[in-house]
């Protein structure tokens, strides 16, 4: 990556998986998706959820089934379906490995450093102390209940590439314009700051006596 903070690389990662998900589904003409989260993932994302107050994450990332008709509020056009919800990753393994199953237990090299990998080493902790601390985690977000009059995003599709979106331009096409224009770290901001600064960098890139891209380019040149 062209930057060395690598705390939030894997928005890249999920930002496209879940959308090559959904567009592999509709190619296939498929009805449902069902995805390989365990109780540990789900504990994860229950607990990353409450940290930042996301409201809206937080009721489907307990469901067994999200994206229904029912659920007015999911951004998949496909639902999906979580059939190992209760099961812990550690049985898993222990079952593949038993029937001699081939499965991917390689760990992505930025998992550490990512949000998501410090709410896993603060889950595994917890686990030493109570070893229930994944299912009790579980259990205690289904009981959250999300209030009617909490604001909701609205769904919507992507102006660019017509994706459904909860903004006029989905997360991916302003990751993938962050990362053609040099400025990778922008798309995984804020959208009001992300646009902001790419109407600097449109105006800088204007001029060519300002823009750091355009000397970049030169000095390039000269190298060669």
């Amino acid at each position: 990556m062209p930057w060395r903070t690598t705390s939030r690389l894997g928005t890249f990662c999920g930002v496209f998986r879940r959308q090559a998900l959904d567009r592999g589904a509709m190619k296939l003409a498929v009805n449902k998706i069902a995805t390989g989260h365990n109780a540990d993932d789900i504990a994860e994302t229950i607990l990353m959820n409450i940290l930042r107050g996301d409201i809206a994450r937080l009721k489907r990332c307990t469901s067994i089934i999200t994206g229904d008709e029912s659920d007015e509020n999911e951004a998949s056009t496909i639902p999906r379906c979580k059939p190992l919800k209760y099961a812990y990753e550690k049985e898993i393994v222990l079952y593949a490995f038993y029937k001699r199953l081939d499965y991917f237990s390689t760990e992505c090299l930025y998992s550490p450093n990512a949000y998501r990998g410090n709410i896993r080493t603060y889950i595994k902790d917890l686990e030493r102390l109570r070893p229930s601390s994944i299912i009790d985690i579980i259990h205690s977000g289904e009981q959250l209940i999300v209030k009617q009059t909490a604001k909701m995003p609205v769904q919507r599709v992507c102006e660019r590439c017509s994706y459904c979106s909860s903004m006029p331009i989905c997360k991916a096409c302003l990751l993938i314009e962050g990362l053609n224009k040099g400025v990778p770290k922008l798309g995984i901001g804020k959208t009001e700051r992300y646009r902001k600064e790419m109407q600097k960098q449109d105006q800088c890139c204007s001029d060519q006596s300002l823009c750091h891209c355009m000397k970049e380019k030169l000095t390039v040149k000269e190298k060669d």
